[in-house]
């Protein structure tokens, strides 16, 4: 995508709306949530969620690609074919047969469904609640010519009601349940969807062991994250695993995929950090290039080449970025807890 490409979309994105308004909106949103927590308002964290994809997902194409995801990258591999390699892995894992239909829960523009259905050969669903993403998604599946093997369902994953009990033979979640509200429920009905004996691929975000809540270094990222990101909480890899159980999934395996499984590994936050071993690398990614955007994008909204308030949101990603990388240095958070887990052929939903 190209920035003149860019603008047209952020013009389309935004339509018209108040995005310095909208940002301030966004940044108030945890002490929504905790209103609610004590009873004081109503808070919807799915509609947070809507609007951080909305204000920002049109920049994360732009830097990191139609695959709205981390992977465990190769110091000789791009991001793309990095993203390309894991999503192969999960094609892989879940076992996937011609004639399957499969549901993709949080599907965003679709970057990992094309994939799935190009080289699995099966039909695919994709959940969202986003339309602007999914109004994407079916454009892009359009351009690939599958769009006659893909269904959508604008929902939240939390209630997928319009869908009936043990519908899929497989599902997969990619950086999408860690949004869930609760995520005991968000697995609970994904395993009534699913036929018996299904598998189910997951990606999570996720604090690791070396988290110390009472370090108050740890804290102050974990809440960078969690406020960037519109995470209601982050998880530990064993409290997503509990929670898998919980909903009647079976756990085949749970593995952080940014610890170096077979190789040389470079870190999964470095595409944000520097170009330097990324082949390839996109200079909007790393600070200076975010710095660069933000003063450009400043220049270009007095000019109403861009949508007023679009650097904004630029520095609220560039924040989030640096949280990011600050939590894979530290080593107390990753963006690839990937689990594998199986619906039982006999059970009673819990």
């Amino acid at each position: 995508m190209r920035l003149r490409d860019l603008a047209s979309a952020l013009r389309a994105t935004y339509r018209g709306t108040d995005v310095s308004g909208r940002i301030q909106d966004f940044n108030g949103w945890r002490d929504r949530a905790l209103a609610r927590n004590i009873g004081a308002a109503s808070y919807d964290h799915a509609e947070t969620v809507k609007d951080y994809y909305d204000l920002c997902g049109e920049f994360m194409v732009f830097g990191w690609g139609p695959s709205l995801h981390f992977a465990p990258l190769s110091p000789e591999e791009t991001l793309e074919h990095s993203q390309i390699r894991h999503q192969r892995l999960m094609i892989d894992k879940l076992e996937l047969r011609e004639g399957m239909t499969v549901v993709d829960v949080g599907c965003g523009i679709g970057g990992p469904m094309r994939r799935v259905v190009r080289e699995g050969g099966v039909r695919v669903v994709g959940v969202n609640n986003n339309n602007l993403q999914l109004d994407k998604a079916r454009s892009l599946n359009d351009e690939a010519g599958i769009d006659h093997m893909v269904d959508y369902l604008a929902c939240t994953f939390m209630d997928m009601s319009a869908v009936a009990d043990g519908t899929f033979d497989r599902g997969y979640a990619i950086e999408s349940t860690c949004h869930a509200p609760d995520k005991t429920r968000a697995f609970a009905e994904i395993y009534r969807v699913l036929k018996p004996g299904a598998l189910f691929w997951g990606q999570e975000m996720c604090l690791t062991d070396r988290f110390d809540p009472h370090d108050k270094r740890h804290r102050a990222i974990e809440q960078e994250l969690m406020h960037g990101i519109a995470l209601n909480g982050i998880a530990t890899t064993g409290e997503v695993n509990q929670a898998l159980e919980e909903a009647g999934f079976q756990v085949i395996e749970g593995i952080d995929r940014a610890i170096a499984q077979d190789g040389p590994t470079e870190a999964w936050y470095r595409p944000m950090e520097t170009r330097r071993g990324m082949p390839g690398g996109t200079l909007y990614r790393i600070p200076l290039g975010r710095r660069a955007m933000i003063w450009g994008l400043s220049l270009a909204e007095l000019v109403k080449v861009f949508p007023k308030g679009t650097s904004d949101v630029v520095r609220m990603m560039d924040r989030t970025a640096k949280a990011y990388v600050a939590g894979g240095k530290t080593g107390i958070f990753t963006p690839l807890y990937c689990f594998l887990a199986r619906k039982p052929l006999e059970s009673p939903n819990p």
